[in-house]
């Protein structure tokens, strides 16, 4: 079982920008990412903040004057947060906060031997980093720039450094970078 951390972020290492917008991302019209098949079914559960989930729920799931869409993800989804609100018919959402290590336990346990995707942000992605239980980073690197917003992961690791996995192109100008985390 890994603990991968996969987003996209624009050139300068940001995943959302100063209003915790994702426009710049969705401007590129793209339907899913390299692989996604082959990577979301290798999850068995999913982690996000709950920034990152609000930001699905009033812009992709119930958007404003558009029609709802359902939870797009078939594995129970644990999202950090100090509230919970109510939860999309048929998702298995669990609304947890403090301590990412027992969370991370039961996610483990949830997931039955696969993967856990750590959705964002990345703060939350950085307690991960913090208790030793992120173990590779996937970020699809975007053309264009965004000067301030939420950082790919608020936390410096360089020693030892990230070890380079794999570097890919792909469509609209996307970069997709594959690193390990490397433990001293």
């Amino acid at each position: 079982m890994t603990t991968i951390y996969y987003t996209a972020a624009s050139l300068d290492g940001f995943i959302a920008d100063a209003d915790n917008a994702l426009d710049w991302l969705f401007q590129f019209n793209l339907a899913e990412p390299p692989d996604w098949a082959a990577f979301i079914d290798r999850i068995g559960a999913l982690a996000m903040g709950a920034t990152t989930c609000s930001w699905l729920l009033n812009h992709e799931l119930l958007p404003p004057g558009g029609d709802p869409k359902p939870w797009p993800y078939d594995q129970p989804a644990w999202v950090f947060s100090h509230r919970a609100w109510p939860a999309p018919a048929g998702a298995d959402i669990r609304f947890v906060q403090g301590d990412v290590r027992p969370v991370h336990a039961e996610m483990a346990r949830a997931a039955g031997g696969r993967d856990i995707w750590l959705v964002g942000g990345g703060d939350l992605v950085g307690q991960f980093w913090d208790a030793g239980l992120l173990d590779e980073i996937v970020a699809d690197v975007a053309p264009v720039t965004l000067g301030a917003g939420a950082p790919l992961l608020p936390r410096r690791i360089a020693s030892p450094p990230l070890r380079l996995a794999g570097v890919r192109e792909h469509s609209a100008g996307f970069v997709q970078l594959r690193y390990t985390v490397e433990r001293a």
